[in-house]
């Protein structure tokens, strides 16, 4: 398995994002991801490197781990996505035909602990 999990540049951070789904609209979640989010985010650098779903405490949710060379580009960047406008399309779009696709949103970055492990 490759490493994604560089530790020796002790500026780089990591961002794990935990959405909250629901059943009533969770396939068009997943492809709203698939065929325009994924995409657009690509467009501002963002290096997802991994992508899960989890059932925890009655819920579904949508997890996923990004990396960023620092925790400024990070902040940059997604200032930039959310303002793209085709993004802003496509929630709205999305919003209006389907109603709310994410509840709470949990937002973590992460650093390395100690270099090596």
């Amino acid at each position: 398995m490759e490493n994604h999990l560089n530790t020796k540049n002790s500026k780089e951070v990591y961002q794990l994002r935990i959405y909250e789904l629901f059943e009533k609209n969770e396939t068009e979640f997943y492809e709203r991801m698939r065929e325009y989010v994924v995409r657009i985010m690509k467009k501002y650098e963002f290096n997802i490197l991994g992508t899960w779903k989890s059932k925890f405490n009655g819920r579904i949710e949508f997890v996923y781990l990004l990396k960023w060379p620092d925790e400024k580009t990070m902040t940059a960047q997604w200032k930039k996505f959310m303002a793209d406008q085709e993004w802003n399309q496509i929630k709205d779009q999305t919003t209006i035909k389907y109603g709310n696709m994410v509840g709470d949103i949990e937002n973590r970055v992460l650093s390395v602990a100690y270099p090596g492990h």
